[in-house]
């Protein structure tokens, strides 16, 4: 899929899942999640309250998405 082979980050507070079933998901689909954001980063899932991740993602030109954006990505 489309998120194979992926670095993903979650950053803020999710509303319709917890993180740990956010990266059990990105991980069944292929991804891997990590908690820093670096130029490697494939993608970010900004959730509310987001903060100096969603920024240094801004700074990198990393692709942020939404948690109704990343539901949608992985097929939710």
């Amino acid at each position: 899929g489309e998120l194979a082979g992926k670095v993903v980050v979650f950053t803020g507070s999710l509303e319709t899942l917890t993180r740990p079933e956010a990266k059990a998901m990105a991980e069944k689909l292929g991804a891997r999640v990590t908690d820093t954001v670096s130029k490697k980063t494939d993608l970010v899932v900004i959730g509310a309250d987001a903060g100096s991740k969603a920024r240094k993602a801004a700074e990198l030109g990393v692709r942020t998405v939404t948690e109704a954006e990343w539901r949608h990505l992985a097929g939710q």
